[in-house]
């Protein structure tokens, strides 16, 4: 509790200072450089997963599905369900709340529709990227791949081990991994400030 209560005041601390230069010489500025960085090493981590030995076999079990196999457990099917619902939900809340606050400053050159498009296409290939880098390094290992979650923390540590300059890379990867946290918190501390809902409304 020491460590977390420690590490939660430092991420707060740090959200509120960025968030203290307004949003495009804050928020705009540290987000942009983070996520473009973490887009070229999943790039990075993409090619070297899908080479390693036994790769073949992780990228058939996550782009082909056994449609079969899914009422097979029925607890677990309607707990992922559940699950997916959750994540829709907090999205729809928490989400719709941030498209409205920060779609107050997109200007009139831009439009709403090509921008949703843009980012439903940018976290599909997100998405899409994570599973070819988890999936293959999952089998090249020989993880369990439903582990969940904690995959990140199992298998990618296995594959940086094996890579060549992988203590760099790794340290790189979990780096820029929590400033992609942050940079949700860093959104939420903006959409919180009352002067904004003010000027929206």
């Amino acid at each position: 509790p020491g460590s977390m209560a420690l590490f939660t005041e430092i991420v707060v601390v740090a959200g509120l200072i960025v968030c203290s230069f307004g949003l495009q010489k804050g928020l705009e500025r540290v987000t942009k450089v983070m996520m473009l960085a973490l887009l070229a090493l999943l790039a990075v981590l993409v090619v070297r997963a899908v080479t390693l030995p036994g790769a073949e076999e992780g990228i058939m079990f996550y782009l082909a599905p056994d449609f079969s196999k899914m009422f097979a457990d029925v607890p677990t099917f309607f707990e992922a369900a559940y699950a997916a619902m959750g994540q829709a939900f907090f999205t729809l809340s928490l989400g719709i709340g941030a498209l409205a606050i920060f779609g107050s400053y997109i200007g009139k050159d831009h439009a709403l529709l090509g921008e949703s498009m843009n980012i439903a296409l940018l976290d599909t290939f997100v998405a899409i990227t994570s599973g070819l880098i988890i999936f293959p390094a999952c089998f090249a290992y020989n993880v369990s791949p439903t582990q969940g979650v904690g995959l990140v923390f199992v298998t990618l540590p296995n594959m940086f081990n094996q890579m060549m300059g992988g203590r760099f890379w790794g340290a790189l990867f979990f780096i820029f991994m929590t400033f992609a946290a942050l940079s949700t918190i860093l959104s939420l501390i903006h959409i919180s400030e009352p002067t904004r809902h003010a000027q929206i409304s």
